[in-house]
């Protein structure tokens, strides 16, 4: 393999890991918006769940005020019932204690419910506070590790760009845009030979072309089904 051919498959070996190296930089912070989004549900779930504490304390409250109240009306009924002049009187005043008894009975029943729900509640605060509080430390390591990855891919590939400038400086100019015009198009613009066929696009080259190919000393020569510029591998050679 010439000189100039093999310095364009360095280069297109370059543009490849260079292409990987933006795609992974783009996409981190992606990553990263995901991880911060996991913690964030974290955050909501425990607020949702100390949300629900409150209005259940305020619930309970509130039953007990109106406890309070029943059992102030059950005392001025009795005092009127104390001055009932009938029978009649008598016994409105009695259904009326009864239905406020009747009442303080459902709201400490209620009142019993607001406590379960609320130790279930609490324990669930607990598990939640936990459980944010483990997430919290591995969204901060994830998010540390994916800078840190940016920071390094951005510096591999300046250091791939400068690499890249050297070798084409190298490399003779025609070859050079043949390479930059197939690859603008193409996501790769060198292939091999496999056999007798494009690797590329497994269409059997024609005998002449893979003729001038062995005896090519300089310059490119390519593919006439998919305009890949094509290559011999050397035995032994993984490339």
């Amino acid at each position: 393999m010439h000189t100039d051919l093999s310095l364009a498959l360095q280069i297109q070996g370059m543009d490849l890991r260079i292409q990987a190296l933006t795609r992974e930089i783009d996409g981190l912070p992606k990553r990263i918006a995901a991880v911060e989004a996991r913690l964030a549900s974290h955050r909501q779930a425990l607020a949702d769940t100390k949300a629900t504490l409150e209005q259940n304390k305020k619930d309970h409250r509130q039953l007990e005020r109106q406890i309070d109240d029943e059992k102030q009306k059950i005392s001025r009924l009795q005092d009127q019932m104390n001055g009932a002049r009938t029978n009649e009187q008598f016994r409105a005043f009695q259904h009326e204690i009864q239905f406020c008894k009747d009442a303080i009975d459902g709201h400490e029943e209620a009142i019993l419910g607001k406590m379960e729900e609320a130790e279930k509640l609490e324990a669930d605060v607990s598990s939640a506070e936990a459980s944010l509080k483990s997430e919290s430390a591995k969204v901060a390591e994830d998010v540390r590790r994916a800078k840190a990855r940016i920071e390094a891919d951005r510096k591999e590939r300046e250091q791939g760009l400068a690499s890249r400038r050297d070798l084409s400086s190298k490399i003779s100019p025609t070859t050079l845009r043949a390479y930059e015009r197939i690859r603008r198009t193409r996501a790769v613009a060198i292939t091999a030979v496999d056999g007798e066929n494009c690797a590329a696009c497994h269409i059997r080259l024609r005998p002449k072309l893979l003729q001038d190919l062995g005896q090519l000393t300089q310059g490119i020569l390519t593919c006439e089904s998919c305009g890949l510029i094509i290559y011999r591998p050397e035995e032994g050679s993984d490339t």
